[in-house]
């Protein structure tokens, strides 16, 4: 039987070279983003066009969609503004998304997951959560789902679930254009090859640890962030 697998923000980005990868690996793909515009997969996917902010209507979208066997909570957004000049929408936009949803979709989905002794969930967290960052709700966020995840791990993991994070530096995709030039400029020196991560970097452990990473890997965070952040 083919499994399934769930991709927030599978459409653009990191999102989109995952959905690619997991197309390819043979999956029953469901992709859940705003738009589909310029979308490659349209025939190869099942597309949802939904807004994540809407969380209190998750649970239905999850049972349309039925058991996935892997879930990946890729989308997110970053502002890239100072503590001072957040709104309170920004606020709420981006603990919606980069928190509330995912947190919202592991409920969900976790639910046929144990039901069935198993599946994995991998959670996009940043460098971002796990150092200082400028901007501070979106690092907050971000170290917010790095917590979930270990939560979870040690709520699923003794049901079969695998819950997993992949924490990227700054990565060559729409959101690094969000990123102002001097803080890009003090970033790039730190890493070791000298540049951007890529998105099809990203996504390689993504599906990884969506597929063949051992079980006993779970509640871990693996840092994609090329030295900048040695742990």
């Amino acid at each position: 039987m083919r499994k399934s697998v769930l991709i927030t923000g599978g459409n653009k980005g990191i999102g989109l070279e995952t959905t690619r990868l997991f197309v390819a690996s043979g999956y029953d793909v469901f992709v859940l983003a705003r738009d589909f515009a310029d979308f490659p997969f349209a025939s190869a996917v099942t597309p949802i066009e939904f807004d994540l902010r809407e969380i209190a209507k998750l649970p239905e979208i999850v049972r349309e969609i039925g058991h996935v066997d892997v879930l990946v909570n890729n989308a997110g957004v970053m502002f890239a503004s100072s503590y001072d000049q957040y709104t309170e929408e920004k606020v709420r936009t981006t603990l919606q998304l980069n928190l509330e949803a995912p947190i919202a979709l592991i409920r969900e989905c976790s639910r046929s997951m144990v039901a069935k002794g198993s599946g994995r969930i991998v959670n996009l967290s940043s460098v971002a959560g796990q150092a200082g960052h400028p901007d501070v709700w979106y690092g907050a966020s971000k170290a917010g789902i790095l917590n979930a995840t270990k939560s979870f791990a040690e709520i699923l993991g003794p049901k079969g679930i695998v819950v997993n994070a992949v924490a990227p530096g700054p990565t060559d995709t729409e959101m690094l254009e969000t990123i102002p030039k001097e803080r890009k400029d003090a970033f790039l020196p730190r890493t070791i090859l000298g540049r951007f991560g890529k998105a099809k970097e990203i996504a390689q452990v993504v599906h990884w640890l969506g597929t063949d990473s051992p079980e006993y890997m779970n509640g871990v965070c693996l840092d994609m962030n090329n030295g900048v952040l040695p742990r």
